[in-house]
């Protein structure tokens, strides 16, 4: 069951600091979101804000050749950050324990979801960056799933 869709307009990378408390606040209580959205349209640099706002006090980057990125925030909580941009087929993530990490409760920011679509849980957030044409940018947000 799809949840309520929420879409967000801006112009610059620079305004997801402002409105990823938003952002998590629609999705406090799902702790797997998919991010989609074309090469260059800021998934990584949304993951990044988001982290910020959770505590999250080292380097963010993509996990794009070692798949997870594992990041402790300030309250000593947990956020993984996969990237599956790279693998060849979805045992790739099977084989990383991917089902153990959608189950810990803690945040998993998923870049490139669209590698492993049968290892998606039942409930997550759909993220979906699109850049239009003068630059700005339009994000989707859909709860899909029920609690």
């Amino acid at each position: 069951m799809s949840g309520i869709t929420n879409v967000l307009r801006f112009k610059e990378l620079e305004e997801l600091g402002n409105i990823s408390e938003e952002i998590l606040e629609l999705g406090q209580e799902v702790p797997v979101w998919l991010f989609e959205g074309q090469m260059g349209a800021g998934k990584t640099t949304l993951i990044r804000a988001l982290c910020h706002k959770l505590g999250v006090v080292s380097s963010v980057h993509s996990p794009t050749f070692s798949l997870v990125n594992e990041y402790i925030g300030e309250q000593k909580n947990i956020v993984y950050h996969f990237d599956f941009y790279r693998i060849k087929d979805e045992s790739e993530a099977w084989d990383i324990g991917l089902e153990e990490y959608f189950d810990s409760g803690s945040f998993c920011f998923v870049e490139w979801p669209s590698q492993i679509t049968s290892l998606w849980p039942e409930r997550y957030m759909l993220l979906n960056l699109i850049v239009e044409d003068d630059g700005g940018r339009v994000l989707t947000i859909t709860e899909i799933g029920n609690a």
